[in-house]
Parts: C-alpha cells; structure tokens; sequence
C-alpha cells in the first residue's frame, strides 16, 4: 500500500495543475522572502484562506513550495540590505553583504541559489525515505501510544523554545486550553463559549494563525520605520549562477551542510536559523581560509543556505509521521491539512496516502521550481527590497482582515483575528513564544480525543497510559523534557558539578604538594 502511494502522490504532482500551484507558490514564497522582516510562516498563515477552493494536494503543494521560497527569498534581503528577510537568513549576512558591497551581488545571490537547492534536494530525499519508515513503524498506534505522542509533541516543543522553557511550556498549555473551546467530541457539551454562537464550533485555526504571525509583525515594521536606507545595494549586473569549477569546489561544503539541516529539522522546536549558525560554524572549522569568513567568502554564503533549505525537508519528517510539527512553519502546513478536513497524526500516512505523498513529492519539485524561478525572478525581486517598512506594515494588516473575513464570510472572524493579534503582541513584548501555543492549538483536539478514547478502552484507568509499553517509554521521555525546563533540575545539576569540581580542585592540589615532596 505505501508503495502505491508513493506512485500516486508522484502522479498528482505532475498534474500540470499541480505543477502550476508549485511554481506560484515558489514566485510569491520569494517576493514575500525578500521583504525584510516578514517569515515563511507569516507568508503560510496568510495564503491558507486561497487553499480553500483547492484541493487538498494542490493547496498543500502551494504552500510548501511558498515554504521553501521564502527561506531562499530572505537571502535576498540579507545579501543587498544587510537585514535579514527572514530569521534563517541571519548568518548569511555575514558574508553575502560584504561580497555585494564588493560588486558581486550577483554571485552572491547565485551562489545562495545554487545552494538551497542542493540543500533542498538532500533534505528531499531523506524526507522520501525517513518519512515512510516511520510511517510504517507507528502503522499500529492506538489511542493510547497517540496519546502518548501528543503529550510528546507539546513538551518537546516547550522545551526546546527559544528562551525561558517554562514560558515555552506555558505558551503550549495556553494553546491547548483554546483548543477546548467548542463542542466536545464526546458528548456534544458546549465548553468556554459563553453563550456565543461563532464559538461552538470551536475556535478556527486559521484566523487564530493570521492573528497571531501577521498583526504583530505588522505592528513590529510600522514601530521600526526605515532602516538601512543608506546602505542599500540598489542593482545586480554581474553574472548569477557560478562556473563549474566554482560548483565542484563548493559541492562538499554545500552537502555537508545540508545534512546538518536535515538533522537539525528533525528536532522540534528548532529552526533554519539555528542550522544557519551551525552549519557556518562548521564550514569555518573545515576550512583553510577562516580569516577570509566575513569578508564576502564563497562558503560563507554556500553553508547557511544550504542549510535553512534542507531544514525545511528534516522539520517535515516528525510532521508527517508522528503529527508532531517540527517548527512554527510545519505546524501551519498541518493546519493546512485541517483545512481541508484531514486530521493530522500517526495515521497520517495511511489513511491520508494519497495527499501525504504527494506533498512528499512537492517538496522535491519545489527545489527545481525555486531554481527556475530564483534564475528568472531574482533581479526583479529586488525591488520588493525597495518598499518602506510603514508600507508594508499597513497591507499586511489589510491581508489579514481579507483573509480571515473570507474564510466563512464573518466579522466574528476579523474581530477573533484581531483578538488573536494582540495577544501576539503581548508574547512578543514579553518574549513569550508564540509557536508553542500553535503546537497546542494543533495538538488539542488529538489529546482531546485520545485521551477519552484511552479512558473507555481502559475503564477509566489512568494505569493504561503506564501498563502499554510504548506510551509509557513516551510519557517518560515528556516526563524529562519537563524536569529539564524547571530551575529544580538546574539548581539539582549543580548540586551535582559542586562536588565534581571539589574533586578536581583537591586532586590538582594533591598533585601540586606531591610534585613539591
């Protein structure tokens, strides 16, 4: 049966439909990538509502395509403006914008290109091999092992936020108890909707993501103003794409960065900005010319944008097979499954075949459209570079309000977007993060779900959770990811290195007198 899938999905994507949908989500994932300070996630959240009259592998392939865009298109902005377009493409400042100032725009942007498809096309591949084992290793989870897996989900991702872990872990809870809001799959109960009718269906996921990625972003770039007006790299005339001499000697470099992003995605909770810096530490430690780092060196550029690319492959691995979102921008995808009624989680791969493989596949012709389409697009992406701040800030409020009022023709919906906004605001002020909570949002209704399920098949035994071997060894390991996050686990580990470093200092000074003797 996953065999045929594979060929379905492989099908479906070369509808020319299909392939049409992969090539506009690559042209606008890129323009939206090259605007300073907007993210794929945002660019994802906003263009949900298009998906609804598609079908479900055509809005998926379109979004993923949109996805990997925009982690090449924030180079653009990194390279010319010295300001990041998105949050991976941070390290790439480091040596794409000195080599414009050199001249070499061109090569630079080329050079990033050229990369993110290796990347993207190793990450890939991977994805169409890892991804189908797992599948077939969580074919028989029940109520129980899924319920486990959520449980899983939302820790993990907690914990690995950036910053405070207990704020991460609290986002996740907050996201899981907006998740309650609505009927209850059970018994049909009305839960915290306070008499309001648009509640009862629950709160709807997509005006709930417009809200919390786009209004705060909109509100950041209004506050920000412009910046960098003088040091902006206004045109590129030199040649792109590098000689075959300069792809062969890059190619080892390229590669092994890409399979640092694979394995970096495959943790939740971190990002193409993290194997950004990981793979350019690496490229720096590798080579023979680490004074020329940060002076507009080749790998400089070449390593973390490899890396951010294949990121995108390794995040979505977790995603497909356990339903567990491996960063903000896979947990919006699956909301894109929800969209269309697809419920993600372990079975995803099974009952969903058809629709997993083809986006699957997606992924992978989405690096070739992201090339053909970074080839031709790339110069008059830059004048998307050009727009004011106060500009950009105002239409994306705009989208927003289009977006989530045309989802089911409500103002309820603008005004719960609205709502969902400002407590995006709030955790940005306060460094809350906000992807945990969309975790909850997502994970809610599994848990919710499972864990009546779990409560009937075990007679209300909460033993059940402990006496299945595989929730069991899960609900542990969540069990460790939430001691690590509290400060009794710091304060315990350093009970722990006090002794230790006791030790050491007395053998040192037992060394230092026997010397002396």
């Amino acid at each position: 049966m996953p065999e045929s899938f594979l060929w379905i999905g492989l099908a479906n994507v070369v509808d020319p439909v299909n392939l049409l949908a992969i090539f506009a989500g690559a042209l606008i994932g890129m323009f939206v990538g090259a605007m300073p300070g907007l993210s794929a996630t945002m660019a994802i959240a906003l263009l949900l509502p298009l998906t609804y009259s598609m079908r479900p592998e055509t809005g998926l392939a379109m979004l993923a395509s949109l996805y990997l865009a925009a982690m090449y298109g924030g180079s653009v902005a990194a390279i010319l403006l010295r300001t990041p377009g998105t949050p991976a493409a941070a390290a790439t400042v480091l040596d794409g914008y000195p080599m414009a100032q050199k001249g070499l725009a061109g090569k630079a942007l080329g050079l990033s290109l050229t990369a993110s498809l290796i990347g993207g096309v190793i990450s890939s591949i991977v994805l169409l091999t890892v991804a189908p084992l797992l599948g077939r290793v969580v074919l028989n989870f029940g109520p129980v092992e899924i319920f486990a897996v959520a449980v899983l989900g939302i820790t993990i991702i907690g914990s690995l936020s950036q910053g405070s872990a207990i704020l991460g872990l609290m986002s996740g809870a907050i996201g899981l108890l907006i998740a309650t809001v609505g009927m209850d799959p059970t018994t049909g109960t009305p839960r915290f909707t306070f008499g309001v009718l648009d509640l009862f269906g629950g709160v709807n996921f997509t005006v709930a993501l417009i809200g919390l990625f786009s209004i705060p972003q909109a509100i950041r770039l209004i506050v920000q103003g412009n910046s960098n007006q003088d040091e902006r790299v206004s045109s590129v005339r030199d040649r792109m794409l590098p000689t075959g001499a300069e792809f062969l000697k890059l190619l080892p470099n390229s590669i092994r960065s890409g399979f640092i992003g694979v394995f970096v995605g495959l943790i939740p909770g971190t990002g193409g900005d993290t194997a950004s810096w990981f793979a350019y530490n690496e490229a720096k430690r590798f080579s023979r010319h680490k004074a020329e780092f940060g002076t507009g060196y080749p790998a400089g550029i070449v390593a973390p944008e490899a890396a951010n690319n294949a990121v995108v492959g390794g995040a979505l691995i977790p995603t497909i097979s356990l339903g567990i979102p491996g960063s903000s921008s896979t947990a919006v995808l699956l909301g894109g499954l929800m969209v269309h009624g697809i419920l993600p989680g372990p079975s995803l791969m099974t009952e969903h075949g058809d629709v997993t493989y083809t986006l699957l596949w997606a992924v992978m012709f989405a690096n070739i459209a992201l090339f053909v389409v970074g080839l031709l697009f790339t110069r008059a992406c830059i004048t998307v570079t050009k727009i004011p701040n106060r500009v950009v800030g105002p239409i994306i409020v705009v989208l927003s309000v289009i977006g989530s009022f045309a989802i089911n023709n409500s103002v309820f919906d603008v005004g719960l977007m609205i709502a969902f906004g400002m407590v995006g605001y709030v955790f940005d002020q306060f460094r809350i993060p906000t992807p945990p909570l969309v975790i909850g949002l997502i994970l809610g209704p599994i848990l919710d779900t499972t864990l009546q399920q779990s409560m009937l098949i075990g007679r209300n035994d909460w033993m059940i959770f402990l006496q299945n071997p595989i929730s069991a060894t899960l609900l542990a390991v969540a069990f460790l990811s939430i001691l690590q996050a509290t400060p009794f686990f710091g304060s315990l580990a350093r009970l722990f290195r006090k002794p230790a470093a006791a030790r050491t200092v007395s053998s040192v000074e037992g060394d230092i007198a026997g010397s002396r003797d």
